[in-house]
């Protein structure tokens, strides 16, 4: 017994002298920290920073109320008082984009990420992520999503017979929970376009479907802030010692996994059988999955990846394929209901095509469809945010120079490796300093050529000068297969219905957990919802 307690005290001082050894580091690091020039705000806690601030706001208002009063470039508080740098300055963002062998997602966010979706293109870093994107791209071209404009168009048909249905119940009262429905509808379209599997997820109860469910804990979970997932994160060790997340979530998991396995062998197989058949015209050679399988098939070793890497991206289609459009088109109908003039336009406009199943080219040619999609995402960029960390010493431009906490002008920064970054995605779309005054209202007519501020051309976006997709060579992949979705929903929904909120505006709310999902106020019970009332239109 006496030796028991010998090595159980020989662990906990071994245990304690670690955590020492890396608060002193900490506390080293911050004492000699360039970014204590930088003016910020102050710190109201050691443990928390001023995360907890943050983490009880909506997102990006305090980022930006803390832009207005110490300007473009700050430092505030992470946990443990490590210092965080936030900049809406655009060179400096540029910067940082363009160098993403310099600026990478911190280790971790990398293990957060990993343990959620496994190493897939938006974990993995360096040679891994260049290799792995190099061998994607074709998937995700825009050729490829002409081809899958008709399964975009199929499922939107479907979900609006569906809510034509239901809305007409007496029970409902014309009341949908249009948020629910789209992340099933989207669930489906990645499951056809992505691995040409049948989801059903609109046609079944979405308490029998293990996939809904698992996304539903997922999302749970990251919208809570956890002592335990913060120690996990801080102190590699301690993923040793702690629970491997909460029970729900693991089980939410390993249901991905399975999945994924499970799609990855069905893909396998069916490409073996093309291949024996010499059919080069089945459907499956359309979806993303089978696409990248057949890249396996070839030669060249670079165009290649791993049945490892290759199921690791399953996953990663599945959430960030199906959750971000079903966010972003959701928060577009708000907006409409919001703005009932726009809405009416946008009916006009969709009207005018003589097809209720339109191709991509024509969904492209529409402008005031167009304008609609840009505005929502750079009002309601589902992702708010992305941080990245430094892995060498670096110096960073400054286009805005900021006066510093000694009085001297700053024009640049030196970046010392280890330190974390904030990208500000959303505050960035919004920012008045480069959209004018009303950067906050909902104007599609901004989209016009007349109407676009010059200085937007200074956002360094991949997409529409948005930081939405952001920027650069980790610039998100899918954002074509995003677009032509929202654009296909908004078609088919708005020709068929007129949308209002069915709360009054004031009790919607914003929670950022992965992605910025609506709560109601008044019924946080429910979870993450959008309540609308839905009016079918009569065609004359």
């Amino acid at each position: 017994m006496h030796l028991v307690f010998q090595l159980f005290g020989g662990f906990v001082a071994a245990l304690l002298a670690y955590f020492v050894s890396k608060l002193v580091k900490i506390a080293y690091r911050e004492w000699n920290s360039p970014l204590k020039v930088l003016p910020g705000p102050s710190n109201p806690s050691f443990l928390y920073g001023n995360m907890k601030q943050i983490w009880d706001a909506e997102a990006s208002e305090l980022h930006e109320k803390w832009t207005k009063e110490f300007g473009s470039t700050l430092r505030y508080q992470s946990f443990l008082g490590m210092s965080r740098l936030y900049t809406t300055d655009t060179k400096a963002l540029n910067h940082m984009l363009m160098n993403s062998n310099i600026y990478q997602k911190p280790e971790g966010a990398r293990f957060n990420l990993t343990e959620l979706l496994g190493p897939g293109v938006l974990v993995v870093e360096g040679d891994k992520h260049r290799q792995q994107r190099k061998v994607m791209n074709p998937a995700f071209g825009a050729s490829q999503i002409r081809e899958l404009t008709e399964i975009f168009v199929e499922k939107a048909v479907l979900m609006r017979d569906i809510w034509l249905e239901e809305s007409q119940k007496p029970e409902n009262k014309g009341r949908i929970d249009v948020l629910s429905w789209l992340s099933r509808m989207t669930l489906d379209v990645i499951g056809l376009a992505g691995f040409n599997y049948h989801f059903n997820a609109l046609t079944n109860d979405p308490e029998q479907n293990e996939l809904n469910q698992a996304f539903s804990q997922i999302f749970r979970a990251r919208s809570r802030m956890s002592l335990v997932n913060l120690g996990r994160t801080l102190f590699p060790s301690l993923r040793y010692i702690l629970p491997n997340m909460e029970k729900d979530t693991k089980v939410a998991r390993r249901t991905m996994a399975r999945i994924g396995d499970k799609l990855l062998r069905d893909s396998r197989t069916a490409l073996s059988s093309e291949t024996s058949k010499g059919d080069k015209s089945s459907s499956r050679s359309r979806d993303l999955l089978s696409l990248l399988m057949k890249a396996n098939l070839g030669t060249d070793l670079s165009q290649s990846m791993s049945d490892e890497d290759v199921l690791a991206q399953v996953p990663t289609f599945l959430v960030a394929g199906h959750e971000t459009t079903s966010t972003a088109t959701t928060w577009a109908l708000f907006a409409l209901t919001q703005a009932p003039l726009v809405q009416a336009k946008l009916r006009e406009e969709l009207l005018t095509v003589s097809t209720d199943n339109p191709t991509m080219d024509e969904l492209n040619a529409l402008p005031y469809l167009d304008a609609v999609v840009r505005e929502t995402l750079r009002l309601h960029a589902p992702v708010t945010a992305a941080i990245r960390m430094a892995v060498q010493d670096d110096v960073l431009p400054l286009g805005q120079p900021v006066i510093g906490a000694n009085g001297e002008m700053i024009d640049r920064i030196l970046i010392t490796k280890g330190q974390t970054m904030l990208l500000p995605i959303l505050a960035m779309n919004r920012a008045e300093s480069i959209w004018g005054e009303d950067a906050r209202q909902f104007k599609p007519e901004r989209w016009t050529e007349s109407k676009t501020p010059e200085s937007v051309s200074t956002i360094p976006g991949v997409w529409g000068n948005l930081m939405t997709f952001i920027g650069g060579p980790r610039a998100c992949i899918g954002y074509r297969f995003s677009l032509v979705e929202m654009k296909a929903l908004l078609f088919t929904l708005i020709r068929a219905f007129e949308f209002e909120l069915a709360v009054p505006a004031e009790d919607i709310r914003k929670k950022t957990s992965i992605v910025q999902r609506p709560l109601v106020a008044s019924e946080k019970e429910k979870g993450h919802q959008m309540p609308l009332r839905l009016k079918p239109i009569t065609r004359v």
